[in-house]
C-alpha cells in the first residue's frame, strides 16, 4: 500500500494496532491450601503480621515472613489462576478493558485526563502488565542505601519463579539493531541488569506464552504460617492512642464480598506489625482513611485525625509514554516488549509488533495502545471522553486487516521530575481517590520526550529497520497520520522542535508505572516504618521517588523479599540478644 492509502486511515489507525499476541494454555493453579475467600474468615483473628495488599510487593513479603511467623495477607481482589485473560499472553488488554466490578483491573482517570488502571487481584500489577522484567540500576540501589548483596539475592529469589529470556525475532531484532545504529550503545545482549545502551530484557511470560506473577512467589511460603484472604477490603487500620506518646497500630477492619465486617488484630508482641502494600494509590489512600494524613483534608471528610502527616499523598509521579505507529510493508511477528534502549539523556526506547485477538478471531483487541483500555492518543488528554473512546473503538472495528501490519516504537520518560498529589474523594476504600500527575510540568521531562522521539525517528530511518518501513512515510508523515481526524495531533508550527513538544503533550499516555505518595524520609523512614506511629510500615512502590529501571515490577517484587528477609534477620537478632 502506498502513501495515499495510509493517509485515508482514520485516527483510530494510529492507536488501534494491537500490541500483544501469544499462543498458550491457562496456567494450572498451584495448590495453595492457605488461600480462602474472606467470607470464611472468623469475626476476630490474631496474627504476628497483617499485610494489606496481595500485590507485587505483598506476595513476596508475606511468603518470606511466613517462614517464622503467622501472617495474614488481605487482598481486595480475587485469584489470577484459572483466568485466561490474565495468564494467556494472547488475551493482553482484556482485563484492562473489563470495567465490571469483578474485573482484576480498576480503571481510574487522573485529573490530567489520562486514563489509567490499578490492580485488583492477587499478584497485583504483575497480572496485568506487558511483562517486561528489568532490575534497577546499581546507582539506584546505592542511593537508597540498600544492601547490594541482599538485593542481588532477592532478585535471584524472584527470578527463579517468574523471569525468562524472551525470543527475539525479526521486528525486535530490527529495532535492536536500529537502536545500535542510532548510537544507543553499547549492545549489552540479554541481561536483567539496567545498563546504558541497548539490551534484551527479561519477561514474566514463559516459552508457552503463560504469564507468571507475584502470586507465584507464594509457592515459597510456609503454608502453616500464612493465611491469604481474597475479596477482603480493608476499611481502616486500628490504633491505640490512650496513654501513649505515639499511636500504635494493632489491627485492621476489613469487609468480605458479602459486606460482612471482620477484625484482625496483632498478637501481643513488641515487634508484630501491620504492613501496607496496597500500591501507589491504595497505600496513601488507606493511611488517610485510617487517620494519617493532612489534618485539614481528613477533617473535611469527617475522619478522626490519628497523626497529622502532611506528606501523605504528595509526590505522585507517573512516567509519560509517547508512541509512534510504524506501518510495515513486510509481515511482522507478534512480539511484546523485549528490547530496550537506555539512553543517557533520560528516555527509554521500546517496541512491540503484531496483532492480538482476545476473545477469538472475531473479536480484535488492540492491546497496549487500544481505546478499549483507555489509551487514546489521537485526542489530547482532556478530550478523551467516553464518547470519544466509543467512536475510536467503532472506527477500529472497521479497519482492514492490512492496517494491523506494523508495530509501535515508544519512549518512556525516565524519573520523571514532574509530580502531583493524591486526595480522597470519599471514605469508601473501593472508590478511586483523586490523583494529579502534572505530566511534563518540568521542562526537562518534555525535552526528554522530544529527544526520545528523535531517536525513534533515527531507528525508523536506519538501514537495520528498512525492511519494516515504507520509504515515503517520513516521521513528519507518521506524526500527521491523524490529519483526517477531528484533532490534528501535530499542529503546523514552523519550528520542528515546538511541534515535537506539542506532540508529546497531546499524545501522552500512561505506561502504568505510577509511584509515590508515601515516600521515604517524608512518610516512612529508611526502614519503611511510618513516621509518627508505631508498628506500621509501608512497603511498595508508593515509597519511590523514581521508577526503578525500565519497568518497576522486578524491583517491587525484590523489595518485598528484601524487606521480609531484613525484618526476619532483625527480629532474630533481637530475640537472641534478649
Amino acid at each position: 500500500m502506498g502513501l495515499e492509502g495510509w493517509r485515508v486511515f482514520s485516527a483510530a489507525t494510529i492507536l488501534g494496532i494491537l500490541f500483544f499476541h501469544g499462543f498458550c494454555l491457562s496456567e494450572k493453579a498451584p495448590n495453595y491450601t492457605f488461600v480462602h475467600e474472606a467470607t470464611s474468615a472468623p469475626d476476630v483473628s490474631f496474627y504476628d503480621y497483617i499485610i494489606i495488599g496481595g500485590g507485587t510487593a505483598g506476595c513476596p513479603l508475606a511468603s518470606t515472613l511466613s517462614q517464622n511467623y503467622s501472617v495474614l495477607l488481605l487482598e481486595r481482589g480475587g485469584s489470577p489462576y484459572g483466568n485466561p485473560n490474565i495468564t494467556n499472553l494472547n488475551a493482553f488488554g482484556a482485563p484492562l478493558s473489563d470495567l465490571s466490578p469483578s474485573s482484576p483491573s480498576q480503571r481510574f482517570i487522573s485529573e490530567d485526563g489520562v486514563i489509567n488502571a490499578r490492580a485488583r487481584v492477587l499478584g497485583g500489577g504483575s497480572c496485568l502488565n506487558a511483562g517486561f522484567y528489568s532490575r534497577a540500576s546499581t546507582s539506584y540501589v546505592r542511593d537508597l542505601g540498600w544492601d547490594g548483596k541482599l538485593v542481588n539475592e532477592s532478585y535471584e529469589w524472584v527470578e527463579k519463579k517468574v523471569a525468562f529470556e524472551p525470543p527475539v525475532k525479526q521486528w525486535q531484532s530490527a529495532v535492536r539493531d536500529g537502536l545500535i545504529e542510532s548510537g544507543v550503545r553499547p549492545y549489552n545482549g540479554f541481561t536483567y541488569d539496567h545498563l546504558y545502551g541497548t539490551k534484551v530484557g527479561g519477561t514474566i511470560f514463559d516459552q508457552n506464552g503463560t504469564r507468571h506473577t507475584a502470586a507465584d512467589l507464594l509457592e515459597y511460603a510456609n503454608p502453616k504460617g500464612l493465611t491469604v484472604l481474597l475479596h477482603a477490603t480493608v476499611h481502616k487500620i486500628l490504633f491505640r492512642t490512650k496513654g501513649r506518646s505515639k499511636p500504635l497500630a494493632h489491627g485492621v477492619i476489613f469487609r468480605d464480598a458479602a459486606r460482612i465486617k471482620h477484625k484482625a488484630y496483632l498478637k501481643a508482641g513488641a515487634r508484630n506489625e501491620v504492613i501496607v502494600s496496597a500500591g501507589a494509590l491504595g497505600s496513601p489512600q488507606l493511611l488517610m482513611l485510617s487517620g494519617i494524613g493532612p489534618e485539614d483534608h481528613l477533617r473535611h471528610h469527617n475522619i478522626t485525625v490519628i497523626y497529622h502527616q502532611p506528606f501523605v499523598g504528595l509526590g505522585m509521579y507517573d512516567n509519560p509514554m509517547n508512541a509512534i505507529y510504524v506501518p510495515s510493508p513486510s509481515p511482522v511477528e507478534v512480539s511484546l516488549i523485549q528490547v530496550v534502549g537506555i539512553t543517557r539523556f533520560g528516555s527509554y526506547i521500546e517496541a512491540a509488533s503484531g496483532e492480538n485477538f482476545a476473545g477469538g478471531s472475531a473479536s480484535r483487541d488492540f492491546g497496549m495502545f487500544s481505546p478499549k483500555i483507555g489509551q487514546l492518543s489521537t485526542l489530547p488528554p482532556k478530550q478523551r471522553t467516553p464518547e470519544a473512546l466509543a467512536k475510536a473503538i467503532d472506527d477500529m472495528s472497521k479497519l482492514d486487516a492490512v492496517a494491523f501490519s506494523g508495530g509501535f516504537i515508544l519512549e518512556k520518560t525516565m524519573g520523571p521530575l514532574s509530580n502531583g498529589y493524591l486526595m480522597l474523594r470519599q471514605k469508601n476504600p473501593n472508590a478511586n481517590p483523586s490523583v494529579t500527575f502534572n505530566y511534563f510540568q518540568e521542562p526537562e521531562d518534555l525535552q526528554r520526550c522530544v529527544d526520545g522521539i528523535k531517536v525513534i525517528e533515527s531507528i525508523i530511518e536506519s538501514k537495520s529497520f528498512s525492511k519494516f518501513r515504507y520509504d515515503d512515510l517520513t516521521l513528519q508523515v507518521l506524526l500527521n497520520m491523524t490529519a483526517n481526524s477531528p484533532v490534528n495531533l501535530l499542529p503546523k508550527h514552523s519550528n520542528a522542535s515546538t511541534s515535537l513538544e506539542q506532540f508529546c503533550k497531546d499524545t501522552v499516555m500512561t505506561i502504568w508505572h505510577y509511584h509515590g505518595g508515601c515516600q521515604v524520609n517524608r512518610v516512612v523512614d529508611e526502614d519503611y516504618k511510618v513516621l509518627g506511629v508505631d508498628n506500621l510500615r509501608v512497603i511498595d512502590g508508593s515509597t519511590f521517588y523514581d521508577s526503578p529501571g525500565t519497568n518497576p515490577q522486578a524491583t517491587v517484587m525484590m523489595l518485598g523479599r528484601y524487606m521480609g528477609v531484613t525484618m526476619l534477620n532483625e527480629r532474630l537478632a533481637s530475640e537472641k540478644s534478649n
